[in-house]
Order: structure tokens, then sequence, then C-alpha cells
């Protein structure tokens, strides 16, 4: 039975195929991701637990890292649940407005996400470029404001992508060749113009990607400049060090999310199944990593953590 309602050119509801051409295999695809998800789950929620528990690290980069965390969360389980049941269930239906809220938050918590990484960045800067001034420049209301500024951008800008959307005609497409609502995926199911969709989608990932992009870099270019300034090679390294765990966070979210958008949008030469994989690796690699690498790299966590599980830390 066709999910297109009568008299409406808007479907009831879509069908996600998973990952095309491995539908027959693609159950095994659960095992890791499932890890991973398990993983992202305990990882973020004991870093979050940790950070709420212990005033000490009532600080503006514990705030972000808390922040971040959430957003990994949201951005993980918006996904992987529906994800499971296609693999494991083939419940491959998905209704209109699901498929438009489930867009939504993956793209605005991508967009956050984005957004908590330049403040992270900022911080850093802060902290090694005037640490005499970083309590004053970084009180609580500050960093409040940061925080509300990066959520409402985050919504603000993607409300249009599902809005756009809607005003869509789909005449009997149906069927989204992905595991889940990505933005770009729909829009090329609609039987009409989608220029407007495709520009503004094309429009912010440029822009706002790029901004972000730009003002991490040029943040870092300032800490190296002022970290290579400074007299003794211990002193250089210990302030390198406490650089790695957000460098590598950087490194995690943009690079895996940069290659799926180039290739979504520009990789017609990219086989689908490879597509689809990197792009549901992208929604699970940052979640699964991010408390890893803040455990291991931030003294502070890993002794919290390992205080919390009766661990004796290094």
């Amino acid at each position: 039975m066709s999910p297109i309602n009568n008299g409406s050119l808007r479907p009831s509801a879509f069908l996600l195929v998973g990952i095309p051409g491995l539908e027959t295999t693609q159950h095994w695809v659960t095992i890791p991701l499932c890890f991973m998800y398990i993983v992202a789950l305990l990882g973020n929620g004991i870093v979050l637990f940790v950070i709420r528990t212990d005033t000490s690290l009532h600080e503006p980069m514990y705030v972000f890292l808390a922040m971040l965390t959430i957003t990994d969360l949201v951005l993980s389980t918006s996904t992987l649940p529906k994800m499971l049941s296609i693999f494991w269930l083939g419940s491959r239906e998905i209704g209109f407005h699901a498929c438009l809220t489930q867009m939504f938050f993956i793209h605005a918590s991508s967009l956050v996400e984005s957004g908590i990484l330049v403040a992270m960045a900022l911080v850093r800067y802060v902290a090694i470029c005037n640490p005499l001034r970083h309590a004053a420049i970084l009180k609580i209301s500050t960093v409040a404001k940061i925080v509300q500024l990066v959520l409402v951008r985050g919504l603000v800008v993607i409300a249009p992508l599902p809005l756009l959307l809607r005003r869509l005609p789909f005449c009997q497409a149906y069927i989204i060749p992905h595991s889940y609502c990505e933005h770009m995926a729909v829009v090329k199911l609609a039987c009409t113009d989608t220029t407007v969709n495709a520009a503004y989608g094309l429009l912010v990932a440029l822009l706002v990607g790029g901004l972000d992009g730009m003002s991490i870099t040029l943040s870092y270019m300032m800490i190296l400049q002022a970290v290579f300034g400074l007299p003794s090679t211990q002193a250089r390294l210990k302030a390198l060090s406490t650089c790695m765990s957000h460098i590598c966070v950087i490194l995690t979210f943009y690079v895996p999310g940069l290659f799926s958008f180039l290739v979504h949008r520009f990789g017609q030469s990219v086989p689908n199944p490879i597509h689809i994989m990197l792009a549901n690796l992208y929604l699970l690699v940052s979640p699964m990593l991010n408390p890893i690498v803040y455990g291991v790299k931030t003294k502070q966590i890993r002794s919290r953590v390992a205080r919390l599980f009766h661990v004796r830390g290094p």
C-alpha cells in the first residue's frame, strides 16, 4: 500500500532502505553500531554525571564539555534506535512528521556541537593567552550567554530545513535510500524544483561550517603563537598537552562530517553502500570517542572517574 495520502502529494510515511545494496546482510552491521552506541551512552553518561556531581568541575571548560556530552547523546539517540529497528526487525516505515523531526534533531545537534567546539577553542585561547584574566573574562554569566547563543543558533538556522520540505510535493516517491532522514536524501525525492532547499542546505554547511572552522583555526594559531613564546620546553609541552584532547575531538567531528557532506553532494563515483556506512559512522564515532578522549587526556576527569569506580588513578 502506498504511503501517499489520497488527494495529497505529501506522503503519510517514508520507507528507509537502510544500506542500499546490502539489505540481505545489513543486520550484521548492527553489531558494531550497537557496540558504539552502548559505549557512547555509558561514556557520555559517566562524564556528565562526574561533571554534575563534582563542584570543582563547575568551570567554563567543563560546562561546555557537559553540553557536548548532552549533544552527543541527542545526536546518537535520534538515529540509532530507528537504524536498529530497520536492520534487525525490518521496520522501515517512518512517519512524515517523524522523519522531519529526526532530520531536525540530527542537523541541529551537529550545528550545536560545532558551536560548542568553537566555544571550547575560545576557552583554550583565553586560558593560555590571558591566564591572569581567565576568571574575569569567562564569568558564569558570560558562559551562560555563550551557551544560549550556541543553542539558539543551532535551532534557528536548522528550523527552515523541515519547514521548506513540508511545502514540497513527493508524488509517488517515498523510498529514502538511507538509514535515517538525511536532508538531501529526502529533498531528492521531491517531484518539483528543489533549488531553494538545496541552496539553503549548502549555504548553512558552507557559511556556518566555514565560519566555525575559521574561528577554531584562528584560535589555535594564536594559541600556538603564545605557546612557542613560552621560555621553557617543559612549559610549552604542558600547554600543548592541555589542547590535545580538544584537537582530537575536533578532528573526529569535522573530518568524517566533511567527507560525508562532500560525498553526498559531489561524490557520484563513490559506491552508495560506502557512503551510507560512512554517514552512519559519522553520527556515532564522535559521540563514542569524545568521552574516551576526555577521560584519557583530562586528568581531572580521569581521576574522578577512577574515584567513582574505586580505582586508584595513575
